[in-house]
């Protein structure tokens, strides 16, 4: 695990968290030298309602779903610009979608799941989960929407037909952040143990469990499912595996305090966002060959990461923090929360 407390999760920030729109504002890119891969921070959308975070998703509607303390923000992924929100969601930490019309938000504070319809925002139930769900995926192989609970080290298998938890996988330990190579076999970071849980989503259990060693503490997941290659970010390192076996790859550094990885399947590029302030840019050059492009500079606490495959930009939720003591966690000043956007190019 990281020897920097300081800069680990969880990210929900001790703030008031009462429901009120976001108010957006977009600042100018900074002037700076581009970093590796032609990658800068281009914009920044401010939201002016406090709260804690976690993840943020690029929807299939060309918004931002940004998880923030009791509710989600929706923004227009290209304008920054408020769209409405997603409330009651306490403690929520993920954004997943169905690909027929709904999304579905973890709730960990209240150990449900929030379900939604994405043309009106409309609430449409809630379903009770395992303890503490964190990251929320869908399956497209099973159809079933997935989350990870922290708390009871299981996962809730969702039929979004019904509504209802149509199974509950155990675990050997806290699951972090979970991926599908869509032929029926999902991976879970297991945080607390350092490996790679398999799952048989039509058989409902656990058929392997790979140690990822020398990484450790692995948070963000993604999966290239094209060359079977896993990414799990680590402390300080990205690790990467083969997905039909286990096996370890390749290693390569990264920043510090990663919490999110992802994957840009169109020019195989791995991002992983370091709470430091750095994103570690990685190119896949083929199934074994995997370059480190260097770090692009964000923010501190912005370690977790969205990628819209065809815009090709990176998002990242952060806010200014405060110079921390030794070993202490920076707290975020208030009023300060936003989304970073990273693009290629001017």
């Amino acid at each position: 695990m990281s020897s920097h407390p300081a800069i680990r999760r969880p990210l929900f920030f001790a703030l008031a968290a009462p429901i009120f729109a976001a108010l957006i504002c977009l600042t100018g890119r900074p002037a700076a030298a581009q970093s590796p891969a032609g990658y800068h921070v281009s914009k920044t959308f401010k939201i002016a309602s406090p709260g804690g975070w976690d993840y943020i998703a690029a929807g299939p509607d060309k918004r931002l779903y940004v998880s923030h303390g009791t509710q989600v923000n929706i923004l227009d992924e290209r304008t920054g610009d408020s769209l409405g929100f997603i409330p009651n969601t306490t403690g929520v930490h993920g954004i997943a979608f169905d690909g027929a019309g709904k999304g579905y938000t973890s709730n960990g504070r209240l150990n449900t799941v929030t379900v939604f319809d994405l043309k009106t925002t409309a609430v449409l139930q809630q379903i009770a989960t395992g303890q503490n769900p964190d990251a929320i995926m869908y399956d497209t192989y099973s159809k079933r929407i997935i989350t990870c609970n922290g708390r009871s080290h299981d996962l809730s298998v969702i039929d979004p037909a019904t509504a209802q938890v149509v199974a509950t996988i155990a675990l050997e330990g806290k699951p972090e952040t979970a991926v599908s190579n869509g032929t029926g076999r999902i991976f879970v970071n297991i945080e607390d143990k350092s490996r790679i849980a398999v799952v048989d989503i039509g058989a409902g259990k656990i058929v392997d469990s790979w140690s990822i060693a020398p990484g450790e503490g692995p948070t963000g997941l993604a999966i290239d499912t094209k060359t079977n290659r896993l990414f799990a970010g680590c402390d300080k390192m990205l690790i990467v595996v083969d997905a039909t076996n286990g096996a370890i790859v390749d290693k390569l550094p990264i920043g510090d305090g990663c919490d999110g990885v992802g994957f840009d399947s169109n020019l195989k590029l791995v991002f992983a966002s370091c709470g430091e302030g750095k994103l570690s840019v990685i190119k896949e050059e083929s199934a074994t060959s995997f370059k480190s492009l260097g770090d692009v500079p964000t923010k501190r606490s912005a370690r977790t990461v969205a990628v819209d495959e065809t815009t090709h930009e990176v998002f990242l939720p952060a806010a200014d923090t405060e110079p921390a003591a030794a070993g202490q966690r920076p707290k975020v000043i208030p009023g300060t929360f936003q989304v970073l956007v990273v693009s290629r190019g001017k």
